[in-house]
């Protein structure tokens, strides 16, 4: 099974790791310069706000599937037809709600109408995922590492077009950005449907309302889920937009270091959608997991130290670098002050958003192994003290210290949560615990930290810096035993 899941986590990761850095850093970021900082911050909070209302948009279907298929595979014919239907069902209804919570919270015909069109297109990105839980569940994974990173690269080609065509300079410049995404998305939606039916004996769209009821009784655990998590994960900005006078400007500062965020924690949940049906398979076949636990513990949380830790001493020189080239360029005092405060700004909020990248990724793991074993109720224990966390932290800090105070809250909520999945696991299980690995992981992370502090003092263009201190942690990761000679051709041998 472990030479089955690195094959494939391989393949995903490399399409992923090709393709989605040049649609943020190139396309995105390009987006949010054209466009200015307050609209993208207004596109950017109620882009998360479409997303705290999926789970009437999902209702954890697509997790109980990956699972429940990954367990049973005769079940695929029988049961797509079924959800389709009820999907499609579920993506009306979270349309009247996100269009009648927007009234509620107060949004303008302006930003109705990008919250409406946000909303069609946060069902299109769901539905992709939830048939792309087929297609993980039955392990194709090839397959579904190609549809992962289609829409992204659909839109890198239009949104060169789009970039230079100019039209995002214009009042309206957000939206031509949004009604891309809805082309892109549609069409992936297409593609992956008809992949889907052709793996099917039949298909027809039919109603059950027997079995809808059945499938929703027990997909209701997974629906709590994430609802709870997409509180704690995505509420940040909407809390900011709509509590502070500038809260539009905020926002975008605060968007700024989410995306390289979001960016890395693509790795983290690829990995972890080709782990749920591994582990939940492993599971019911009575498999020990402890060994794929300790792998994969290994190969994710090396990396996240390095680029944490890392990205909080380099948070200037790379927020400067992808955001404010052209700074030293500003003639205009009050420009330059502006600009300058924003960096600023930006680069505090990354650090801290960047250090909880750490905890991002031990919570997709643990989370990752619970869900599979069916633990939900412990789980959601787990998200709602996580999600009240974070809103009352929001709520003090964003008042005292705007988005950095939203960043603080982040950071906390996300180390406090992935301690308490860790804590879980290790109870159910009964895992060994691993004091020689706590005790490396422990001394690798206190080298990358001097290795960092080290390298800030070099006498060098921080580029040249900055890659000395990779190379060096890299090199560290072998001293320390992390990663050894051994363990590379073992993963050379399960590939």
């Amino acid at each position: 099974m472990q030479k089955k899941f690195l094959t494939n986590l391989g393949l995903i990761l490399s399409l992923n790791l090709l393709i989605k850095p040049i649609y943020i850093f190139g396309i995105e970021k390009a987006v949010q310069e054209q466009v200015g900082t307050a609209d993208y911050g207004i596109y950017f909070a109620i882009l998360n706000f479409s997303f705290l209302l999926t789970i009437v948009l999902d209702f954890g279907i697509t997790n109980f599937n990956n699972k429940n298929i990954a367990q049973n595979s005769h079940l695929f014919t029988k049961h797509f037809s079924s959800l389709f239907t009820l999907k499609l069902i579920l993506a009306v209804i979270y349309i009247i709600i996100v269009v009648v919570m927007g009234l509620v919270v107060g949004y303008d015909s302006r930003l109705m109408k990008l919250l409406l069109i946000q909303g069609f297109n946060m069902f299109l990105v769901f539905f992709i995922n939830y048939l792309r839980s087929n297609l993980a569940a039955l392990h194709l994974f090839k397959t579904d590492g190609i549809i992962s990173v289609m829409d992204r690269s659909i839109l890198i080609v239009a949104g060169i077009f789009l970039l230079n065509s100019g039209v995002l300079y214009s009042e309206n410049g957000i939206m031509y950005f949004v009604y891309m995404q809805t082309c892109s998305l549609l069409l992936t939606t297409f593609i992956a449907f008809f992949i889907i039916v052709k793996k099917t004996h039949s298909f027809r769209f039919s109603w059950n309302w027997p079995f809808s009821l059945m499938i929703l009784k027990k997909s209701f655990p997974f629906a709590i889920l994430t609802l709870l998590m997409s509180f704690y994960n995505r509420i940040d900005s909407v809390m900011i937009e709509r509590m502070l006078p500038d809260g539009d400007v905020q926002s975008g500062i605060y968007a700024q270091g989410f995306r390289i965020l979001d960016a890395t924690n693509m790795i983290a949940f690829l990995v972890a959608g080709v782990l749920l049906p591994v582990f939940s398979r492993m599971l019911k076949q009575n498999e020990s997991v402890e060994s794929l636990v300790k792998l994969i513990s290994t190969l994710l949380l090396t990396p996240a130290i390095v680029i944490g830790v890392g990205c909080a001493f380099y948070n200037t020189e790379l927020i400067g670098y992808l955001y404010y080239k052209g700074i030293d360029k500003i003639i205009n005092a009050e420009e330059l002050a502006t600009a300058t405060l924003h960096l600023r700004e930006s680069s505090k909020i990354f650090s801290l958003l960047m250090l909880s990248f750490i905890a991002v990724s031990t919570s997709y793991i643990y989370g990752t192994l619970l869900t599979a074993n069916g633990n939900m109720r412990q789980m959601n224990y787990m998200a709602a003290s996580g999600m009240i966390l974070n809103i009352v932290f929001n709520y003090i800090l964003i008042r005292q210290f705007e988005a950095y105070g939203s960043s603080i809250s982040s950071m906390t909520t996300q180390f406090l949560t992935a301690i308490i999945q860790v804590a879980i696991a290790q109870k159910i299980f009964k895992f060994k615990i691993n004091y020689r690995l706590i005790n490396m992981f422990i001394t690798y992370l206190v080298g990358v930290i001097a290795i960092n502090y080290g390298t800030k003092m070099l006498p060098f263009d921080w580029m040249v810096s900055f890659a000395i201190m990779v190379i060096s942690c890299g090199l560290w990761a072998f001293i320390t035993g992390i990663v050894s000679i051994k363990s590379m051709f073992r993963l050379l041998k399960y590939g």
